[in-house]
């Protein structure tokens, strides 16, 4: 990803946090057939290794993963994001030399890749990916309330993927290349914005 200095997130709580925070992932790896990608949702176990290791399951049936990755794999979590008019520069009214851009947050994780089938670390994935997800419902579902039998079925249906993170990448873009008054006008125009994402970029724009 390429990273101007202003924008490197070199946070590791921060990345976690996007990584975590993230409903769907796009998984990446390059093959003998080409690159190959997936979007997934993922979940990141931050107790193992030094940058921890990411989680999911694949469908059998995805050629991914019975295509052996050429060299680590890439998995992309975005964050929240944003479109940013001209119009709101102070620049814009002084000079008129200023463009559109797009603010965002994004992780990427590199690691080697590992696909399996074992029921066991599949159910233990499946359950702990769905917990992930149905934490903050009144009344969370869990793999348990379906018949075990059926689960074990749909197990078979699926690939487990597991990788240990060995770099990650982080950019936030939010206007901080901008000048003083650029920010703010950049900031009270994604505030009052209806759309939650513009929202959330407004408040991470510095002063």
């Amino acid at each position: 990803m390429y990273i101007p200095p202003a924008f490197r997130d070199d946070d590791k709580e921060c990345l976690r946090a996007t990584i975590r925070a993230a409903q769907l992932a796009n998984f990446v790896t390059v093959t003998a057939v080409g690159p190959l990608s997936t979007p997934l949702p993922l979940f990141l176990d931050e107790s193992e290794g030094e940058h921890g290791v990411i989680y999911g399951h694949l469908a059998k049936a995805n050629p991914q993963c019975h295509v052996p990755p050429l060299g680590e794999g890439l998995a992309i979590f975005m964050g929240p994001d944003a479109y940013v008019t001209p119009a709101w520069y102070a620049t814009k009214r002084e000079t008129g030399k200023v463009v559109p851009t797009w603010n965002y947050i994004a992780v990427h994780a590199y690691g080697p890749v590992e696909f399996f089938e074992h029921a066991g670390r599949l159910l233990d994935v499946v359950n702990r990916l769905t917990d992930h997800h149905e934490s903050e419902r009144a009344s969370p579902w869990a793999v348990s309330d379906a018949p075990p039998d059926f689960v074990q079925a749909q197990l078979r249906g699926i690939v487990g993927l597991r990788m240990p993170i060995t770099r990650l990448e982080g950019k936030r873009k939010v206007s901080q290349n901008r000048n003083a008054a650029d920010r703010a006008g950049v900031a009270a125009g994604l505030a009052a914005s209806e759309r939650a994402s513009d929202r959330e970029i407004a408040a991470l724009i510095p002063e």
